[in-house]
């Protein structure tokens, strides 16, 4: 092999290991980074985000007999990496949207909240509720142990392709009311609450 030829062979291979490191680098600062985000200190620093964090705090997703807790990630943040990166770009908008002052008080997040709450459960329903279902299935709920109207009710619930958020929206966050005049959901002005 000529010089050339040996010489643009290690420029190819230095150029390979550079690449390759720095795809290490990247997916190791993007995973640090991800992980970071979903800190429950991180998520709740926001003064918007004080009013459903003391809900959060009330239920037994946040202290019950068990001791397991879920967190604003486990409900809000998928796992899988690219729903997970969809996720913090909407979450994005939501600190838009406390830095412009739309939801920054207790008041006018309640104006927002039956539209913020209304995405949360749309995109909960197009995922069957993978979040839940990552600590709640119906193939290991033993409904023996469950009390009769429960036991009814998930049993139906899995009969008919229900979904938890089609039940259970509430249990942690309070349950919004819902405006007398009609809103657009799709309106760009509105914050998201992923």
């Amino acid at each position: 092999m000529s010089e050339s030829r040996k010489s643009a062979h290690s420029k190819s291979l230095i150029l390979l290991v550079v690449v390759f490191l720095a795809g290490i680098g990247f997916a190791a600062a993007l995973s640090t980074g991800l992980t970071y985000s979903n800190r429950m200190d991180l998520c709740v620093s926001c003064h918007s985000l004080q009013l459903p964090y003391e809900e959060y705090k009330e239920s037994m997703h946040y202290k019950n007999a068990s001791g397991v807790q879920a967190t604003c990630a486990d409900c809000h943040v998928p796992d899988a990496v690219i729903p997970k990166l969809y996720a913090k770009v909407l979450a994005v908008k939501d600190v838009y949207h406390e830095i412009l002052g739309t939801i920054d008080t207790p008041e006018k997040f309640e104006a927002h909240r039956w539209r913020m709450a209304n995405r949360v459960w749309d995109r909960m329903k197009a995922s069957n509720s993978q979040a839940c279902r990552s600590c709640h299935d119906f193939a290991n709920m033993d409904l023996s142990a469950q009390d009769r109207s429960a036991r009814s009710r998930h049993g139906a619930a899995e009969d008919r392709g229900q979904t938890c958020i089609d039940c259970h929206k509430g249990i942690v966050h309070r349950m919004p009311l819902e405006p007398e005049e009609p809103i657009d959901p799709e309106d760009p002005k509105e914050p998201d609450a992923a």
